[in-house]
């Protein structure tokens, strides 16, 4: 059984929904166990046993949230069993795939032992306060069906 956690920021709870959807599509391949957490609430030892982190924050002014990217920082000073890592953000506007870009550059800086999976998924909301534009939610759970896929092999 391949255990992944998701770690997610949302402030108004897009993001949560993203994680959520992306847990959905995991969880239609046998043998994935996801489990989905806000970063102000995270279990760390869970954490720390899993196979695979994923990552999500919202895309503030270009950028992920600031409390993701402690998270971050805070993850390079465990003893991580993940080898594996993927991250994920809802923006608005113009700043696709801004955020997800730069968590995976203080990744790969600050926990380098994990390897990444796949490419950032990037999600569109229709306003700050959301919701999700119609048709990102699909993207979400192909996600998860791909990061579970790999998982299995």
């Amino acid at each position: 059984m391949a255990r992944v956690f998701i770690v997610y920021d949302t402030k108004y709870g897009n993001t949560r929904l993203v994680a959520e959807k992306i847990a959905e599509g995991m969880r239609e391949l046998e043998g994935i166990e996801a489990e989905i957490s806000d970063v102000k609430e995270v279990d760390l030892k869970k954490l720390s046993d899993s196979d695979a982190v994923l990552i999500g924050a919202p895309n503030h002014w270009g950028s992920p949230s600031r409390t993701i990217m402690k998270f971050i920082d805070e993850l390079g000073k465990l003893e991580l069993k993940a080898k594996r890592v993927a991250v994920f953000d809802t923006y608005l506007g113009k700043d696709f795939e801004k955020a997800v870009k730069k968590m995976e550059k203080r990744v790969s800086e600050k926990v380098p032992a994990l390897k990444l999976m796949t490419p950032g998924l990037s999600i569109r909301v229709d306003e700050v306060k959301g919701p999700v534009t119609e048709g990102e939610l699909p993207k979400c759970i192909d996600f998860g069906k791909k990061i579970a896929t790999q998982l299995k092999t």
